[in-house]
């Protein structure tokens, strides 16, 4: 194997080396940082580089097959890691790429193929093999990452897909330019790391540090969505009866508080006599029976409507774009359907509703509220009166 002709460049290796060094602390800051297994791969195949490059410029310097081993070893070592990143993909967990250290072993395979070819071939031979088995490895990188991501992973996956490019080069100008015998000066440099992959191995770098901003910014945005989210819900939870499910009187506060009138009929609606069925029942009974009437409410209402529990036994609601007529009908629906009601252990037990209808528009909500009140405290006087009559005529 003839070692003479290639150009030993001591600033080129210091720059080789030295990349590596950069890349490789790069990519374990990255790996450390999002604890995705492509980036610790990335990170160990730099540290497989470097030492890769420090055998590569003794073999080039000094000569002697004893270099080549290796030399040849770390440079397929970087080699099977590249491919395990590739089969991991970014953002995987520890699957998939177990199983190319299956390759490990063929490790002496691949060195007594390198002397074997050495021996009967120059250096240049074994360099075109490496730069094209680079180039395919990048390509299968670029291949693995999908199509979607940020500025930073498209400039990621250019960049693989330049370097393919770049090492495909490599490998023409040894086969055909280095086997002629009329390699320019240049091309000899191709031995060492050159300066334009350097540039490319920068932007690469730099890429995946932006990439993985990018993955963290799309987090960040996640949890202050989840976080807004559960702020959302916990808001709603605040504004919820814990007995009957239905708005609360903050929320009705807050609600008639609001400076925009909406078009809308406003009922209240008081049930009667309930003070005696908690006296008669007991309270657990009373509260199954608040629970049961804030469930009709709920389920007696259009999507666009609202109930609220006032206080007590009194209940509001809002039905919206509807008319007092509407509103009525809709309230006696409800009030027949009470009638049926039944208690677990006590059977039928009718409950009866008064209530009072105003009409919010064309007034605050304030104002149409304490009309809807004064409304349903009028119904309910005119029902006692009703039942005190009945009781005399008996």
């Amino acid at each position: 194997m003839d070692t003479s002709n290639p150009i030993v460049d001591l600033s080129a290796f210091y720059i080789e080396v030295i990349g590596a060094l950069l890349f490789g602390i790069a990519f374990l800051f990255l790996w450390r940082q999002s604890r995705a297994i492509y980036f610790g791969l990335w990170a160990a195949a730099w540290g497989l580089r470097g030492v890769a490059a420090i055998f590569g410029f003794e073999l080039l310097s000094r000569g002697g097959l004893v270099w080549l081993a290796p030399y040849a070893t770390f440079d397929f070592a970087f080699a099977i890691v590249l491919i395990a990143a590739a089969r991991a993909g970014f953002g995987s967990g520890l699957q998939g790429w177990r199983g190319m250290l299956r390759l490990i072993p063929l490790l002496p395979v691949f060195v007594t193929l390198v002397y074997a070819v050495a021996l009967r071939s120059r250096l240049e031979a074994y360099h075109s093999s490496h730069a094209l088995l680079l180039g395919f490895i990048y390509l299968y990188n670029f291949l693995r990452l999908r199509r979607q991501g940020g500025l930073g992973y498209r400039m990621f996956r250019f960049s693989l897909v330049v370097l393919s490019a770049a090492f495909f080069e490599h490998a023409i100008v040894f086969l055909w330019m280095y086997n002629t015998g009329n390699a320019p000066d240049w091309a000899r440099y191709l031995h060492h790391e050159a300066y334009y992959d350097f540039a490319l191995h920068c932007v690469m770098a730099f890429s995946a540090m932006a990439m993985w901003s990018e993955t963290q910014m799309d987090r960040l945005r996640g949890l202050v969505l989840e976080v807004e989210s559960l702020r959302r819900e916990n808001s709603h939870r605040s504004d919820l009866d814990g007995l009957t499910g239905l708005r609360n009187q903050a929320a009705l506060a807050r609600r008639v508080e609001q400076t925009e009138t909406p078009d809308c009929v406003i009922v209240v609606c008081d049930m009667d006599n309930f003070k005696e069925v908690n006296d008669r029942y007991g309270h657990l009974v009373g509260d199954e029976i608040l629970r049961n009437v804030g469930n009709l409410l709920q389920r007696s209402i259009r999507h666009d409507d609202e109930a609220y529990r006032w206080g007590g036994d009194e209940f509001v609601i809002l039905f919206v774009n509807q008319s007092p007529e509407g509103a009525a009908k809709r309230m006696t629906e409800i009030e027949r359907r009470l009638g049926e009601f039944r208690v677990r252990g006590f059977g039928e037990l009718p409950i009866s509703f008064s209530w009072g209808v105003a009409e919010g528009r064309g007034q605050p909500l304030r104002q149409a509220l304490d009309a809807a009140d004064h409304a349903m405290y009028a119904a309910k006087r005119s029902r006692s009166e009703v039942s005190r009559e009945r009781q005399r005529a008996i």
